[in-house]
């Protein structure tokens, strides 16, 4: 049977690191009340404000039912808000409300931290080299899906 030594693939290697890196944000920001799902919606909102509700769901990779109660819980916390596209009635654009900025805040001290630790021993130039790879694998892999056909047939526009 053949066998390939998976402890050096970089695509295992990189699942590995994700889930550590969730599991120990998730440790660390449990103090916010926060699930992953949610402390996910707010960080992509950080990211990106104001984008509409069907184009979060697809970035979240969620069923839109599921990205609604998510909203619900937050806009019940006032720390998201929802509004009508201007162009287009039926489009909800989400956007972060001021309520959030202190939790924000505290979010992004800890992923920062968070950041310190998971690099701990690389130099300055090392950790520019890294991050360059990463951007670098993810700039090949979206060429490769722009020019994918898509499963259902019909082409999505790339992001």
């Amino acid at each position: 049977m053949f066998r390939e030594d998976l402890s050096r693939n970089f695509g295992f290697l990189l699942n590995d690191v994700a889930r550590l890196m969730r599991t120990a944000y998730d440790r660390r920001i449990r103090k916010l009340g926060l699930t992953r799902a949610q402390w996910w919606v707010l960080t992509h909102l950080f990211r990106g404000d104001g984008v509409s509700q069907t184009e979060l769901a697809e970035i979240l990779e969620i069923e839109k039912p599921t990205l609604g109660r998510l909203l619900d819980r937050l806009e019940a916390k006032r720390w998201v808000r929802r509004e009508h596209d201007a162009r287009d009635r039926r489009v909800w654009r989400v956007h972060l409300t001021h309520a959030v900025e202190p939790a924000l805040h505290t979010m992004r001290a800890i992923a920062a931290e968070l950041r310190r630790d998971a690099l701990a021993g690389l130099s300055a130039a090392e950790r520019e080299r890294f991050v360059d790879t990463l951007l670098t694998l993810k700039a090949n892999l979206q060429r490769g899906q722009a020019g994918a056909a898509p499963e259902n047939g019909v082409r999505r526009r790339s992001r």
